[in-house]
């Protein structure tokens, strides 16, 4: 394929179009799953330019809360995000898809999935995402699934990939004050820009790609794991653990930054909180119990694919 044709297949609003479509695939698969809800739509303008679509489920047989929002954004960076990325130009673009699920039942992992697209109107460009799973309880065998998907995705992009977005999730998915991984992580990857000898069109497919396996992987695990009973003192954890969710999200996550930061819709950039929630000072873990397990899962560098 010449340049120019490349060129002109892959702009912002090709671009903006596929994650749109994204967004209608996955929610229309988490309905199909879910089986009860259906996803409420808000469409928003920004008066800086731009918009999207946010997507919110709630109170399924599944999915007690759930977001999935599409954004394309464009106009001048405020100055602190560009100090803060270190850039001069100022006109910028920004499209991407951005979900989470909440279940409400513990034994069905919280997941979080991004892809996006960002660009300046010197043609500065990158792409970012990446998918992680958080589990109240982990299951190693579908943690190991999971992670193998996530590096078969990978492997056919490049053999580099996997073990360098895994390590970047783990790291990334991080709590320093509580020394402990967000959940099982999965992979993370940003500013992706053709240094790693890709061009923008296979950049943004292997984008597509990890965009394109979380409604069939996540959708498994919740069909799997929907039927599982569970007492009061597990659904008591969960609303402990989900607390550790709302710190991150509050206190780390650079989307909700970068959201906040200019000017973005502040319930679509928050709708990722859990529906419910509690801190509990100093929660008691018993000795053996699946509750020290997932603890001690917790961890970065856990090879989940050997």
């Amino acid at each position: 394929m010449d340049q120019e044709h490349n060129h002109t297949y892959m702009n912002k609003e090709i671009i903006a179009e596929k994650f749109r479509l994204l967004q209608d695939r996955i929610c229309k698969a988490i309905e199909t799953t879910d089986g009860k809800a259906n996803f409420m739509e808000d469409t928003w303008e920004r008066k800086e330019g731009g918009g999207g679509r946010s997507r919110v489920i709630v109170n399924g047989n599944i999915i007690e809360k759930g977001g999935v929002q599409f954004s394309a954004v464009h106009g001048k960076l405020p100055e602190k995000i560009k100090h803060k990325l270190n850039l001069s130009n100022s006109n910028f673009f920004a499209t991407g898809v951005s979900l989470i699920m909440h279940p409400e039942n513990p034994h069905v992992p919280i997941v979080h999935m991004n892809v996006r697209y960002f660009e300046l109107e010197d043609g500065t460009f990158w792409f970012g995402g990446g998918i992680d799973l958080t589990p109240i309880y982990i299951n190693v065998d579908q943690a190991k699934d999971f992670h193998k998907e996530l590096k078969e995705v990978c492997d056919r992009h490049h053999p580099e990939y996997y073990s360098k977005f895994k390590t970047w999730a783990d790291d990334y998915f991080f709590l320093p004050f509580r020394e402990e991984t967000r959940g099982i992580g999965g992979i993370f990857f940003d500013h992706l820009n053709g240094t790693d000898g890709l061009s923008k069109e296979e950049i943004f497919n292997f984008t597509m790609d990890v965009g394109n396996l979380f409604a069939p992987l996540y959708c498994r695990i919740l069909s799997q794991n929907k039927g599982e009973s569970y007492s009061e003192k597990e659904k008591d954890w969960q609303l402990h653990r989900r607390g550790r969710y709302a710190e991150f999200n509050l206190v780390l996550d650079k989307g909700t930054k970068f959201g906040l930061d200019t000017n973005g819709r502040t319930e679509s950039i928050l709708v990722s909180m859990p529906p419910e929630v509690k801190w509990t000072y100093q929660y008691p873990i018993e000795s053996g119990s699946k509750e020290e397990l997932t603890l001690s899962l917790l961890k970065k560098g856990i090879n989940w694919v050997e």
